[in-house]
């Protein structure tokens, strides 16, 4: 993460990414399109999916997509399964605990923090994820990709999300290249999530350092 002075009694934003951040859901999205994608007899393994798929477009995923199997389908060709998979994601997110309570109250216990999410995927795909889990109302601001001209890696998610909560400090938490790369353009500290699983004690270490005065590392 960026080094930079700690500013007393002025915590920085924090920005949190959503899939593979706040909620291991990289791997419902993974098989939603490997299931879809089969019948057109493409197969999508994960390694590909993880390197090629994760923190783009909607369309730079489709273009990557339609070009792995043995025949090449184009954006457009690939965009008619696109509902399909909004629901079968929608149907998997709906049986599926995707928020560990713990993390909930860790979010509930940083009051004093402006907080956002800052995701590339849409509104009507996220927001009700957000509310069911009782996240949305713990964060003054969230941005979606279909609210910006530009996603990930460019920084206007980032600086949106800076601008909407009127920050000019902000930690950005991310796992995929693109958002790392959107997060730094944007001027944000960067804390470079692996796996979901491991927020909660980057978050409490990112937080420690605040509260204590010390740079952060």
């Amino acid at each position: 993460m960026t080094h930079s002075p700690t500013q007393p009694n002025q915590p920085p934003a924090l920005l949190f990414d959503f899939d593979g951040v706040l909620a291991d859901t990289e791997p419902l999205h993974f098989t939603c399109w490997r299931d879809l994608l089969a019948e057109k007899g493409i197969a999508l393994d994960w390694d590909y999916y993880e390197t090629q798929c994760i923190g783009i477009s909607d369309r730079d995923m489709l273009s990557a997509l339609g070009k792995i199997g043995p025949l090449v389908y184009s954006i457009d060709e690939l965009l008619s399964l696109y509902p399909l998979k909004k629901q079968a994601f929608a149907d998997l997110c709906a049986k599926t605990k995707l928020i560990d309570p713990a993390l909930k109250q860790q979010l509930t216990d940083l009051h004093n923090y402006k907080m956002a999410v800052v995701t590339s995927s849409g509104r009507t795909e996220i927001e009700p994820i957000l509310l069911r889990e009782n996240i949305l109302t713990l964060m003054a601001a969230a941005v979606y990709g279909n609210e910006v001209k530009a996603l990930k890696p460019d920084p206007e998610p980032y600086r949106t999300a800076m601008e909407r909560l009127g920050a000019t400090r902000a930690i950005a938490f991310e796992d995929s290249r693109a958002g790392i790369a959107s997060a730094t353009a944007a001027g944000c500290d960067v804390v470079v999530v692996r796996h979901a699983s491991e927020l909660p004690e980057l978050l409490r270490a990112v937080t420690r350092l605040h509260h204590l005065g010390e740079p952060r590392v």
